[in-house]
């Protein structure tokens, strides 16, 4: 199959020029915050969609039991459920914006 230098140069540029949109738009969409809740709501995190953890809350009534373990716990699961929904979040909104460019679902 022969293409011409000029059809080449053009898909060439579409392509970078799709590349840079996804890169902005993934850097956009991981700017996203979820939240996440452990022991009916004494652990609170929210996190970033890229994976940074911004903040973690704990309710003092959990501290007070003195069960260091359990506080351990429950801080691990949300902040292991907030990455995950995370990581969802991400999948589903680049997903979105493959479908907006026009490409095959799961080519990225």
């Amino acid at each position: 199959m022969k293409f011409g230098g000029g059809n080449i140069k053009n898909l060439l540029k579409q392509a970078n020029k799709m590349k840079e949109q996804m890169e902005k738009l993934q850097a956009e969409a991981g700017e996203k915050t979820v939240e996440a809740t452990a022991g009916g709501g004494m652990v609170t995190v929210v996190a970033k969609a890229k994976g940074e953890v911004v903040s973690i809350k704990i309710e003092p009534e959990i501290v007070k039991d003195d069960d260091i373990e359990m506080l351990q716990d429950l801080v691990t699961a949300a902040v292991n459920e907030a990455l995950g929904r995370g990581q969802d979040l991400m999948k589903d909104e680049v997903a979105k914006l493959a479908g907006g460019l026009g490409l095959p679902p799961g080519l990225i």
